[in-house]
């Protein structure tokens, strides 16, 4: 069962937090309840599974970020391991992946990566194999974003 509260609460949560030294002060002011009640709220609605994601999206795009590029790797085993590990360790890479090869793709390590511009996507992924000792790659760039919005839940729609 969930509560008048805890919907209020989930409505307040996808909108994000505010950009403030406190957010969960400001959305408990908000709220009209202290900020303990709702850190106390929102770890309860964890552990009932009622929330099961707590995380963060920064928009790269305001930050400036308007190329992206996935970067995908050819390389199997062990050694892919050890790259992910290395690759996931650049602040431009956002998303690092190992995926099964299927259909001819011999691609297997996908890396999202974002720059200012293409050029600077292109030496971040020579900067990557460098590092990686990798040398076969591809640089596939985005062009166009489709969708990329959370679900809504609680709206008065």
């Amino acid at each position: 069962m969930i509560t008048g509260l805890e919907k209020d609460i989930v409505r307040i949560l996808q909108e994000g937090l505010p950009l403030v030294s406190r957010p969960f002060l400001a959305m408990a002011e908000r709220l009209g309840i202290t900020e303990d009640t709702l850190i106390d709220a929102i770890r309860d609605m964890q552990s009932r599974g009622l929330i099961r994601r707590f995380g963060a999206a920064v928009k790269h795009q305001a930050l400036g970020y308007t190329a992206n590029a996935m970067v995908v790797w050819k390389v199997e085993g062990e050694d892919a391991i050890r790259a992910g590990e290395i690759f996931s360790a650049f602040a431009e890479v956002s998303h690092c992946y190992l995926r099964e090869n299927s259909g001819g793709w011999q691609h297997s390590l996908f890396t999202m990566v974002h720059g200012k511009t293409g050029e600077e996507c292109h030496q971040i992924a020579r900067t990557m194999s460098k590092a990686s000792g990798l040398t076969e790659y591809l640089v596939l760039f985005s062009t166009e974003e489709l969708k990329k919005n959370s679900m809504k839940y609680f709206t008065e729609e």
